[in-house]
């Protein structure tokens, strides 16, 4: 499989340096077919890769062209290239030749013969309750450990090496998880001392490292310090290093995936607090003519929202409960009261307090926080200022508090 990995590599960065040369003298670039048969005759030049399975090279072609075509529209841009030891893996796409179907169930036809289609099937079988084998060619049948109950029913699959660990992915879309009809409404507020405050009063936390496996971290990551440059001593000490890390990166994914379950299963629908991660985590260090200011305090701020698999919670929610997700503007939702609807940033004590400076309302700030999220309360416009409403503005400054909303002036009267 290693084997697969360096012919799958090498053949997308051969794809990569035939763009780049097309791209440098504005002309045409070659198709997919045009490079499967450049594949075929170099396969027959060079006995390293013709020694490799043609499927998983051809796929590796294949890949490639889809990412050419979606570079204005995945986010990722241009292909660029694989490196050793970062990039391992490859994708097989099934061998069993199985008739394919419509959605309502009736056999697909081609349109010019008049024959059922034909498709291809991975061949899996199970071998028990918690194992089941995939063949993967030039490999035989090789063991994966099973995460679903159900076999997948899929046409291609990626294996994957990482951190000393093989991984194998099946290209099966779930089916959605349909609400539950009864019409309650989650609110979400999303932060680093709570990963996830929910308007019922809930607190989610994601699970990290513990206090000896930080330790270890440190420890291995002091003595790659002092290892000589270029040394075993020195990739064994970061290999055990990257491999904790894995593990709080597979903890927190394993939270995200059964916390995103429940949300499905449990609410029609789910809100969270729109907030833009990227632009929260961008680095502070600035530029060498403007350096930046407190960049080694933002750069763990940086790995601390990192941490709590925000980005990753939002996505497979939406994954599962389609159509059931909205994103509520973050503006006011900390400073607004939720029974009362008085923003006051004074109302919010600390971290973890609120009390409304206006009706004394008491309750946990980020819980008040995702009430308002679940009320769709956010992003609210700078209203107008009252004469001795919240508080005296003074000549030097304008008062903090804002008035409350109009949905909440039958509450307010007095």
């Amino acid at each position: 499989m290693l084997e697969h990995c360096a012919h799958a590599r090498f053949v997308w960065n051969l794809a990569v340096e035939q763009h780049a040369h097309w791209r440098r003298w504005r002309t045409a670039a070659p198709s997919f077919a045009e490079q499967c048969r450049q594949l075929t005759e170099a396969r027959r030049e060079n006995v390293w890769l013709g020694a490799g399975n043609a499927d998983v090279q051809q796929q590796a072609l294949g890949d490639f062209a889809r990412a050419k075509s979606a570079r204005f529209t995945s986010g990722f841009g241009e292909p660029t290239w694989r490196k050793k030891y970062r990039h391992e893996g490859f994708r097989v796409i099934g061998t069993d030749r199985v008739p394919e179907y419509e959605v309502d169930g009736r056999p697909k036809l081609n349109a010019k013969t008049g024959r059922q289609v034909m498709g291809r099937s991975v061949v899996v079988q199970k071998l028990n309750k918690r194992w089941a084998q995939v063949k993967v060619p030039g490999c035989g049948w090789v063991r994966f450990r099973r995460t679903r109950a159900e076999l997948p029913d899929a046409k291609t699959f990626r294996v994957t090496f990482r951190n000393n660990q093989w991984h194998i992915a099946f290209a099966v879309i779930p089916e959605p998880i349909e609400a539950p009809g009864a019409g309650e409404v989650i609110g979400i507020d999303r932060g680093v001392r709570i990963t996830a405050a929910l308007s019922d009063g809930r607190k989610l936390n994601c699970p990290q490292l513990t206090v000896k496996e930080r330790a270890k971290i440190r420890k291995h990551q002091r003595r790659a310090a002092r290892a000589p440059k270029a040394s075993e001593t020195k990739t064994a000490e970061y290999a055990k290093v990257a491999r904790l890390k894995a593990r709080e990166a597979n903890r927190r994914k394993d939270w995200c995936e059964k916390i995103s379950t429940t949300l499905a299963r449990t609410y029609d629908l789910v809100r969270f607090e729109k907030l833009n991660i990227k632009n929260m985590t961008r680095t502070a260090k600035g530029t060498q003519g403007e350096p930046g200011k407190n960049v080694a305090q933002k750069a763990g701020l940086n790995r601390a929202i990192l941490a709590q698999g925000w980005g990753l919670l939002r996505q497979r929610t939406e994954h599962k409960a389609p159509g059931r997700v909205e994103d509520v503007p973050a503006a006011y939702t900390s400073l607004r009261c939720s029974a009362c609807g008085w923003i006051d940033k004074n109302s919010r004590k600390s971290q973890a307090e609120f009390v409304c400076s206006f009706c004394g309302f008491t309750c946990n700030a980020d819980t008040n926080a995702s009430i308002n999220v679940a009320a769709g309360q956010g992003g609210i416009p700078r209203p107008r200022r009252s004469a001795g409403a919240g508080g005296v503005t003074t000549a030097t400054g304008r008062s903090n508090a804002r008035e409350p909303q109009p949905a909440w002036v039958g509450i307010l009267l007095f």
